[in-house]
């Protein structure tokens, strides 16, 4: 990913997260990891069970002390959310009420625009046994809830965290299918590699007598082009292929790769390379 679509996922403040009554610091640790995963860095805790601060939180927090660090603790969830413009409610079961109901992209991005215009924003979520209760909900703006089997509906807090961090932090770049590396350019090979592999190919199998019956050679090399064909080698595969086949070629369990060297491949190098003669001590591979 360049650093021009690292700093646009980042330009916007991104949204306080708010846990209500947490029980374990193992828990606590685990939400700061997945928001620094994101760039998340504000947690606020309500009434944590356990008190705080907490050294089990900080050591499931796997390193992401800042967040750590920045935590604010708060006695009641209006405390927590007063300075907030606007706030949305973790939940996974349908709510009595008018409040609107978005899943976590269409949140994320709503979470984006309303940080890119100076708002304050966050999202609750509730205890790990139950969650938030209605008057919890009540105090949220929206709700967003997550898609989620229904039949298994239950995710634990770290997850929940992860998921709303994960679509903030997309919502903001510039292509959201971009990844931070990428593979290996490979140049798709040329035609003419493609039919050397051919050839090479189709002299190791005749000296090991693979077209068996003669006449049944012009279908079966048919039949191998067309497999070698749909794959669309790059350069550096058909590099590997070739090394493969011309172990197999001219080196047997008789005479291995390292006891010398064989006269068919000194007679291949001579063609390929006008060479007068293999190096001395040449060994024959039949």
């Amino acid at each position: 990913m360049s650093s021009s679509k690292t700093s646009t996922a980042k330009s916007a403040a991104g949204p306080a997260i708010v846990l209500v009554e947490p029980q374990l610091g193992e828990n606590i640790g685990m939400v700061a990891r997945a928001m620094a995963n994101f760039g998340l860095t504000e947690l606020r805790l309500v009434n944590p069970r356990d008190g705080w601060p907490s050294e089990k939180a900080r050591a499931a927090a796997s390193r992401a002390d800042h967040v750590i660090d920045a935590v604010r603790v708060f006695s009641d969830l209006p405390s927590a959310i007063a300075d907030l413009n606007f706030v949305f409610a973790t939940t996974a079961r349908e709510r009595d009420g008018f409040k609107p109901v978005r899943g976590p992209v269409e949140a994320g991005r709503a979470l984006r625009a309303r940080g890119a215009a100076g708002q304050r924003t966050g999202i609750l979520f509730g205890r790990e046994r139950f969650g938030l209760d209605n008057e919890e909900v009540g105090l949220a703006d929206e709700i967003v809830t997550f898609p989620v089997d229904p039949g298994f509906a239950s995710l634990n807090i770290a997850q929940a965290v992860l998921l709303m961090s994960y679509e903030w932090m997309k919502s903001g770049l510039e292509d959201e299918t971009a990844t931070n590396f990428s593979g290996p350019d490979m140049p798709p090979a040329s035609k003419e590699q493609l039919h050397g592999l051919f050839e090479h190919l189709e002299a190791a199998l005749e000296a090991r007598g693979y077209f068996r019956p003669p006449e049944k050679k012009p279908k079966m090399v048919d039949n191998l082009r067309a497999v070698l064909t749909r794959a669309g080698f790059a350069e550096p595969e058909l590099r590997v292929l070739r090394g493969v086949i011309a172990s197999l070629d001219y080196f047997s369990p008789k005479v291995p790769r390292g006891a010398g060297y064989p006269e068919r491949k000194a007679k291949a190098d001579r063609d390929a390379h006008g060479e007068a003669e293999a190096p001395e001590g040449g060994a024959r591979d039949d």
